[in-house]
């Protein structure tokens, strides 16, 4: 055979090293996980969690129309939202993502409710999506509670609105100004008939910001609308719509609660030790759970917070509430076990599935603090 010319053998080599190098990145590629598929929710209070941390709801709770929002790895969007209310009434609806309770539905290992004098701080950050074609507020809540409760409404609900679109105005009546984490606000206060609410309007929109929320819970306990014995429940960021709203976005979200109270503070997370004794058999499994408190401090509203191995499922709980049935979950104590004495316990108890090797869960945080386990 006749040998090729030196230019024909360097451009198949050239070639050949191409081919290889395609190849190789389509391996890559093809080993990359694809990324969570966003959930859908249309159900009137349809939730889900992102990113193993926070609750995204739809809470349409003004109208019968259809509302949908579609949960990101970030927030969320509203991806439908028909009908309309008057605008000199309440919104349609209050779709959000939170961190801590809302109606016994508690976000994955949150660290509240807690005691207001015991939070050193609680940053977060929020970026939002507006649209010009809806009425609506976009507002960051804020809910405090003289008791932890994780259930009904709350005594006070603190509004920070960071945009407003249409012919809307807060609950109450203006009361001031007020400089509240840098950026100066219009102050509104009354009350709902349910609950006294604290507004903060921004005076043009604000897409984005990172700020502390204790900022404003020290303007609801200044104004005698609160009290630092009270307990910091949930923290919110949503949209309420009165006319239209599809298109309106959480892009992000983000939210922590720092605790810092001194010793024996009851709203200090205590010392805890875990005790996880499981019985397994074929494909399903029961856990008897027990919570011991080693602070010298009660720990009221409990919330153990702990991630189940892959492939398993609750499908049964007692003595708690367990929520969601996989991944990072929350167990959250009763009415007649809410509270954990100093140097007491409280037990649960815990059944599901699982697919492949039966694990334990490694660790385990209550009410935010980590556990040691037996």
């Amino acid at each position: 055979m006749r040998p090729l010319p030196s230019p024909v053998r360097a451009a198949r080599g050239l070639l050949a090293a191409l081919l290889t190098a395609l190849g190789t990145l389509a391996a890559l590629l093809t080993a990359v996980p694809a990324a969570q598929a966003d959930t859908t929710l249309c159900e009137q209070f349809g939730s889900t969690t992102i990113q193993g941390r926070y609750v995204v709801q739809n809470n349409r709770w003004g109208t019968s129309e259809e509302q949908c929002v579609t949960a990101t790895d970030t927030g969320f969007r509203v991806t439908r939202a028909d009908g309309s209310v008057p605008t000199n009434g309440a919104p349609k609806s209050y779709p959000s993502v939170f961190n801590g309770c809302h109606y016994t539905n508690c976000s994955p290992g949150t660290a509240l409710p807690a005691r207001v004098s015991s939070i050193s701080s609680a940053p977060t950050s929020i970026s939002y999506g507006y649209v010009s074609n809806a009425v609506y507020n976009a507002s960051y809540d804020i809910w405090l509670d003289p008791t932890p409760r994780t259930d009904g409404v709350n005594r006070t609900e603190i509004m920070v609105w960071f945009n407003r679109v249409g012919p809307i105005q807060p609950i109450g009546s203006p009361v001031g100004t007020a400089t509240v984490g840098g950026r100066s606000w219009e102050v509104w206060s009354g009350s709902n008939g349910s609950n006294d609410v604290l507004s903060f309007v921004a005076p043009s929109a604000i897409g984005s910001w990172s700020f502390d929320v204790m900022d404003f819970v020290d303007q609801a306990v200044a104004r005698g609308l609160a009290q630092s014995s009270w307990y910091l429940t949930s923290v919110q960021a949503g949209f309420e719509p009165w006319q239209n709203g599809a298109g309106l976005a959480v892009n992000s979200f983000s939210s922590s609660v720092n605790t810092g109270g001194g010793s024996g503070d009851p709203g200090t997370p205590a010392a805890c030790e875990v005790t996880y004794s499981a019985s397994v058999w074929q494909g399903g499994f029961t856990a008897d759970v027990k919570v011991a408190n080693k602070g010298s401090a009660p720990v009221d509203g409990w919330r153990l917070g702990f991630t189940l191995p892959s492939g398993q499922t609750v499908t049964s709980a007692w003595n708690a509430s367990v929520s969601p049935s996989s991944g990072a979950v929350t167990a959250t104590g009763l009415s007649h076990n809410a509270r954990i004495a100093a140097g007491g316990s409280q037990s649960f108890g815990l059944q599901g599935t699982y697919s492949g090797t039966f694990a334990e869960p490694a660790a385990f945080t209550l009410n935010g603090a980590a556990c040691t386990v037996r």
